[in-house]
């Protein structure tokens, strides 16, 4: 079995300023902005929703397989997939681009100025689900926007049940749009911010939603995720965490668990806590993949946060 994750790959590369925007930037000012910060914090990790899925579903013992465009950049984040063991199969370079990349300099108050260069990522389509028939269940996860489109109806005719994950992408599609791609999918997840407003795009409530898939599923962060299966309501509980370190990636990291219980045929509560618990321990380290854990210790844990065994 094989997860098939359009989405995309990109390095994120993260700045700290230590002081105050509100200090150098002059509000009645803004018309003639010119500044500069300087940033002696700096750290680049590799990131994107197909490389960030596909890993923690690889940490679960489970095989991912981004499905993404790169760039000519990416020779330092191939070495480390291969270090991790995870598939370079879906991946395809275009040439004279640069990977997906995110520049983030956040300052003491937490405010955040980022800047996004999709780069590669806007030639997602030139990806072809039919040449991935390996491919047991896929995901649409954040990608070039004709790459999303075209990979949902791919895994409708080689008849591959996905999840749609529109995440940071929702704002490129309009209402009907996202109607389509909910007829399309055998899921759907959504944090709870995407929740309102993709229920404000179709004009269709939660439940609604909820009845064109098998099942839909909000995360709401530190109050746990809610399942809306046959009518009902599930709620999860979050998994308890020692320390919020990063939050960057923990949305991936349970969609990741998410995955992995869809893959072992899990009941919906088994797998809404794997998931769970997949978010809990990407929050306590920094970047999206530098988390690990062995399985005995995942199963431990696991035990410990819901009350029974794995």
């Amino acid at each position: 079995m094989s997860a098939l994750i359009s989405g995309s790959m990109a390095y994120d590369t993260i700045m700290v300023f230590n002081d105050h925007f509100k200090n150098h930037i002059l509000p009645d000012q803004v018309h003639i902005l010119n500044v500069s910060f300087l940033v002696p914090d700096m750290q680049r990790n590799f990131g994107g929703c197909a490389g960030n899925i596909s890993y923690n579903l690889n940490l679960l013992g489970g095989e991912g397989i981004p499905f993404a465009t790169i760039g000519t950049d990416f020779a330092p984040y191939a070495a480390w997939m291969d270090e991790k063991h995870v598939s370079r199969t879906g991946l395809r370079e275009v040439p004279e681009t640069f990977t997906a990349q995110a520049f983030i300099t956040t300052d003491q108050d937490d405010n955040q100025i980022t800047a996004f260069h999709p780069g590669a990522m806007n030639y997602a389509h030139l990806n072809k689900v039919a040449d991935h028939p390996e491919a047991t269940i896929g995901m649409v996860s954040p990608n070039g926007r004709q790459g999303m489109i075209e990979h949902a109806e791919q895994f409708v005719a080689a008849n591959i049940p996905f999840i749609f994950d529109p995440g940071q992408g929702m704002p490129m599609f309009d209402g009907e749009e996202l109607n389509h791609f909910a007829e399309q999918a055998t899921w759907l997840t959504l944090n709870d911010y995407e929740a309102r407003l993709m229920q404000e795009r179709t004009r269709k409530t939660m439940r609604q939603l909820a009845d064109m898939v098998e099942a839909a599923i909000v995360t709401r962060g530190s109050e746990g995720s809610i399942v809306y299966i046959n009518g009902e309501e599930l709620h999860i509980p979050p998994a308890p965490i020692s320390q919020v370190t990063d939050p960057t990636g923990c949305g991936d990291a349970y969609r990741g668990g998410l995955l992995f219980g869809l893959m072992h045929q899990y009941d919906w509560l088994t797998t809404a806590r794997i998931a769970s618990l997949m978010g809990a321990i990407k929050v306590e380290s920094q970047g999206p993949q530098n988390h690990h854990f062995t399985e005995e210790a995942f199963t431990k844990r696991y035990k410990k946060a819901f009350g029974v065994s794995l």
